[in-house]
């Protein structure tokens, strides 16, 4: 059901704290020699007086006095140790994201990397919600077996490990999260039959709410109604985009699942909207969040450049391609804002939901075009 109670609750309660860890792939512009020297990723300066302005993270600057950032780090793990492992950078590097444990070459069932940070802290911190965590994703393959170099393709679409050799699957559809979450129906055909019905979940919950409504105050009532919009807001969106995919128009996605939308940035917010809803009501308090896939060569026109990732990412070394590559990074880190004014947004004991959350952003590789991994954004 919807956990509206526990929303209210959640506002009332003590501090909890909360971990979304996003993972972005084929590294920075800001990672090159070139980008290096302008900036394009950390600023010049440390401590709480630095430019974001000639850097991929300028979209940022609302949140300055949440911000950390972290440089010079390098990741040693996603490097080739043996002569079979050079040229497989792209298809072990999400493996070590979070858990910075060097993959195990094998195209087989028998996986071996390490267990990830947001597991950790989920056993940590997450035993007390009834999801201890939600693992998401905007693209992968979902496919048994070897991708390339040797590799599992596990370790291309997971970032998210319980144990060394359990990689946690990624989910892309945000019906499916959504029913995760707030499904009314005990088995996937139920809720398929209330969708059919093209009735809300809300309805099915009309006589609890009502009930709840009037044990409440009107500065709750006022909480829970807000709250309840904005599920019925995510699920229109949801439904607005199904019928858009299920309407015989050709898709730019058409592999996707029915519920993802073409757009990556509707795609994305949607996935932000059900995270700070989840948080809110204390379904959970770890998410770990796959933006991209390694090797894609999806494009963003939105990010000002037309060109496709992977291709892009691979510079030549070349100032005006370089410039190019970090318009895609700036785009993909304009993201993130939105889930932080939503979680800014959202009370939460004495403070909001962001002060009570750790939100990472980050990439395993370095400068794509070398294939290494230092000083990664």
């Amino acid at each position: 059901m919807v956990p509206a109670r526990r929303a209210l609750a959640a506002t009332a309660a003590g501090r909890k704290v909360r971990l979304v860890a996003i993972e972005m792939v084929h590294g920075s512009a800001g990672s090159t020699a070139i980008g290096i020297k302008k900036n394009l990723w950390a600023p010049a300066a440390i401590g709480g007086e630095f430019d974001l302005g000639p850097t991929s993270l300028v979209s940022l600057e609302p949140f300055r006095d949440y911000l950390t950032i972290v440089s010079n780090t390098d990741v040693r793990n996603a490097e080739a140790f043996t002569a079979p492992e050079i040229g497989g950078d792209h298809f072990r590097s999400s493996a070590v994201f979070l858990t910075q444990v060097h993959p195990k070459q094998t195209q087989g069932s028998d996986v071996h990397a390490g267990t990830s940070l947001d597991q950790i802290y989920a056993k940590a911190f997450g035993q007390e919600t009834a999801i201890p965590s939600i693992q998401l994703c905007v693209e992968n393959v979902d496919q048994a077996g070897g991708c390339s170099y040797g590799y599992s393709c596990t370790y291309t679409d997971s970032i998210s490990w319980a144990s060394a050799t359990q990689p946690l699957p990624m989910t892309r559809d945000p019906r499916t999260v959504f029913d995760q979450l707030f499904g009314v129906g005990a088995t996937p055909q139920e809720r398929a039959e209330r969708r059919a019905e093209d009735r809300s979940i809300l309805d099915w919950l009309g006589t609890a709410t009502r009930r709840l409504k009037k044990e409440l105050g009107a500065a709750d009532r006022t909480r829970l109604a807000a709250y309840l919009d904005e599920v019925r807001e995510i699920e229109r969106r949801i439904q607005r985009v199904e019928s858009k995919n299920s309407s015989g128009e050709p898709r730019d996605l058409p592999e996707a699942p029915v519920g993802v939308p073409d757009s990556f940035s509707e795609h994305v917010k949607l996935m932000f909207d059900l995270q700070a809803l989840a948080f809110a009501s204390d379904i959970t308090r770890v998410f770990a969040f796959k933006l991209g896939r390694d090797a894609s060569n999806r494009v963003y026109p939105e990010s000002g450049f037309k060109g496709a990732f992977h291709s892009a990412s691979h510079h030549g070394e070349r100032e005006d391609r370089i410039m190019d590559y970090q318009k895609i990074n700036s785009y993909h880190v304009s993201m993130v804002p939105y889930l932080l004014e939503k979680l800014k947004n959202t009370p939460d004991g004495d403070g909001t939901l962001l002060d009570n959350s750790l939100v990472m952003y980050g990439s395993p590789m370095g400068d794509s075009n070398l294939h290494n991994h230092k000083r990664v954004p």
